[in-house]
């Protein structure tokens, strides 16, 4: 097996299926992880719930195996839990199921995959606007999406010199199921009118900026916001 992969997880809907589409468009081999199946043609679904603990260690050899030969890879840590919860009411037990999913699994992946990575890899994370600043009701997204940043630029001094580069891609309102999940249909207007485009962010948009940071070394370590021009009060 030759050529460039993608690893990513969550790309059954929304921002992961879109990015899975995009890299599958420019060549690349692709590997999902997620419980559903990805339904692109040719993209390759391992399934795996990220929200239980030490999912890894039944994960590790279907995913060598998939992998085969070391080479380029990308691995984009996509998958994300996102509740409704309160600093000061939030309990440690409802703050560990979203870190599970949101920062455990990003961080035990590279563990599994970085060591087959070549020089020209990269390892990226799909963030948030909620990754450096805060809104109510929104205390353990954001946690998670903040020490996420930290972890990507931890990742990026620890493989100084390996060639292989780092890079957090933060959307901003995007249509995605999430988003229409979590907000009312009579506060999508308001929503849209947040950005300075006055309209939802495609998940194919933020799919082209993770493409474009997979091929840009010079942003490694970097926070990147792709918003639309999020508007502030």
């Amino acid at each position: 097996m030759t050529g460039k992969l993608l690893v990513l997880t969550g790309a059954s809907s929304g921002i992961g299926l879109a990015t899975a589409e995009r890299f599958c468009e420019r060549h690349y081999r692709v590997i999902n992880i997620s419980r559903r199946p990805c339904p692109l043609d040719g993209v390759q679904t391992l399934s795996c719930d990220l929200s239980v603990p030490h999912f890894e260690n039944e994960l590790a050899s279907k995913l060598a195996s998939a992998i085969g030969e070391d080479g380029e890879i990308c691995l984009v840590h996509n998958a994300a839990t996102y509740r409704r919860d309160k600093s000061g009411w939030l309990t440690n037990d409802e703050l560990r199921r979203v870190l599970e999913v949101n920062l455990l699994a990003p961080n035990a992946l590279p563990n599994l995959v970085v060591p087959r990575m070549r020089a020209g890899s990269s390892v990226l994370y799909v963030g948030s606007t909620l990754s450096e600043q805060a809104v109510a009701n929104t205390c353990s997204y954001t946690t998670s999406k903040h020490a996420l940043a930290g972890m990507m630029k931890a990742l990026c001094q620890d493989l100084s010199g390996s060639g292989v580069h780092t890079a957090m891609i933060c959307p901003g309102f995007t249509d995605t199921e999430m988003l229409r999940a979590h907000t009312p249909a009579v506060a999508m207007p308001t929503i849209k009118s947040m950005t300075a485009f006055g309209r939802l962010i495609e998940p194919s948009e933020i799919a082209a900026a993770l493409h474009w940071a997979a091929c840009s070394p010079v942003i490694n370590g970097s926070v990147v916001h792709a918003n639309l021009g999020q508007l502030t009060a």
